[in-house]
């Protein structure tokens, strides 16, 4: 008997040791992160102490109307509305794993009634049993009752505070994903604020120059009368005159358009966006100072989103392998059962109880962990390859604004030496007209 016993225990702990093999996640490397440049650019260093990134919106942009628009923007903006309820339902999802941790708890109550077989075992057991001296058990049999029952799994092996660390690190990603949503929120009303001031500068242009084609297409009348102009001239006057029109209908349309933009950033009906045309033409742009390309993991909200979904998915493959392990369940019941109801408040003959542990794993048929376990390696891995995708575009997309605002400001030094010349040879014109030699 004792030999029986060792080998039924020998091929006990086999099992348990053979449901105790999991599978190894793939390890993986960061090779973009581990590679970032020192510097944006080759030709030129950066300063470590110096980055615009880091300064408040709100002292970057000091015109009151912007500052307006974009206040009512963080307040009604839909998608950033949206972005808040995601962060709520990753909240939620820390809540129901973190609830996994702790035993639960149910109270029930329960009604019924049974009736055996005479000639079978359990009902002539009934038949010669007195449930009280001299009453026999009724036929059929009543089994009312209430109580707790209780079930607790046992993280043995921290698969259920893995599964909590994930979903926390998710929580903290969607919070990213809201700091996000807000810099780009902002950035596209102030890209569409000042380019409406600039739509409203060109339409006060065309509308200067359709008067001053107007005056110059009456002036070519009165000279074609005269006989000092053709019919040639005076008609494409009034081509141009015609084209000049036409511009300003579709200036003002890109204007309706523009509008449009910011009001559906700030989650609003069509309405006049308040602004100054006037200070437009005194805006001096800032200096923006990038810092060094290292710095981009702390202050790009996109980047610490990826990285933390990436802390996620890592922290959701060590549970899923976790999965292959024996799980250690406790379960316990305590209530009150009796045949009658007016038994039930007899103690404690009344009274139920049971305390129940369980040390169970997988051993046959373990493709459905092996599926989610394959699954959550595959997004292990795909959570990477976003996360190098996030360092790299938020690198090059740094690497192309600094060109952009060195290649403008050039722009704009030549262009100020082409409005110095105009206005020189201008200058000239009148007064080689006044001197009668032009």
């Amino acid at each position: 008997m004792k030999i029986y016993n060792k080998y039924i225990a020998a091929i006990a702990l086999s099992l348990v040791l053979a449901s105790c093999k999991a599978p190894m996640a793939t390890v993986i490397q960061d090779e973009v992160k581990n590679n970032i440049p020192e510097n944006f650019s080759q030709n030129e260093q950066q300063d470590a102490n110096t980055n615009s990134g880091t300064t408040p919106w709100r002292q970057f942009f000091t015109d009151p109307n912007l500052v307006s628009l974009i206040e009512t923007s963080l307040k009604n903006n839909q998608e950033l509305m949206i972005t808040l309820q995601e962060i709520e339902i990753a909240k939620s999802g820390i809540v129901a794993k973190k609830g996994r941790l702790s035993p639960s708890v149910r109270a029930g109550l329960g009604a019924g009634v049974s009736k055996v077989g005479r000639y079978t075992s359990e009902g002539a057991g009934d038949a010669s049993t007195e449930i009280e001296p001299g009453k026999e058990i009724p036929d059929p049999l009543g089994n009312f009752g209430g109580g707790l029952t209780a079930n607790w799994e046992i993280d043995i092996w921290k698969k259920l505070r893995t599964e909590k660390d994930a979903a926390v690190a998710h929580y903290l990603s969607t919070v990213e994903g809201k700091n996000f949503v807000l810099s780009n929120l902002i950035e596209e009303v102030a890209d569409n604020y000042y380019e409406l001031l600039a739509l409203d500068n060109q339409l006060d242009i065309i509308q200067q120059y359709i008067k001053l084609q107007t005056r110059a297409l009456e002036i070519a009348k009165i000279q074609k009368q005269a006989a000092a102009a053709t019919e040639l001239a005076v008609k494409k006057f009034e081509a141009e005159l015609a084209k000049s029109k036409a511009t300003e209908y579709t200036i003002r349309q890109e204007i309706t358009e523009k509008e449009n933009q910011i009001n559906a950033l700030c989650g609003r009906y069509p309405q006049q966006i308040v602004r100054t045309k006037e200070s437009f033409m005194s805006i001096i742009p800032q200096t923006v100072y990038t810092g060094i390309p290292s710095q981009l993991l702390a202050n790009r909200p996109d980047i610490k989103q990826a990285e933390l979904e990436l802390k996620s998915a890592k922290l959701d493959v060590e549970a899923a392998r976790r999965e292959f392990y024996p799980s250690l369940e406790i379960s316990a019941t305590l209530g009150w059962e009796a045949f009658k109801p007016s038994y039930l408040v007899k103690l404690p003959e009344s009274m139920a109880s049971s305390l129940i542990g369980e040390l169970a794993g997988p051993l046959i048929n373990k493709s459905a962990i092996k599926a989610n376990f394959q699954t959550a390696d595959a997004k292990q891995i795909q959570a990477l390859y976003e996360y190098d995708k996030t360092i790299l575009n938020a690198y090059l997309d740094i690497s192309n604004l600094m060109s952009k605002v060195k290649n403008i400001d050039q722009y704009y030094q030549l262009k100020s030496q082409e409005t110095q010349a105009l206005d020189q040879s201008i200058t000239i014109a009148n007064q080689l007209f006044m001197n009668s030699r032009a």
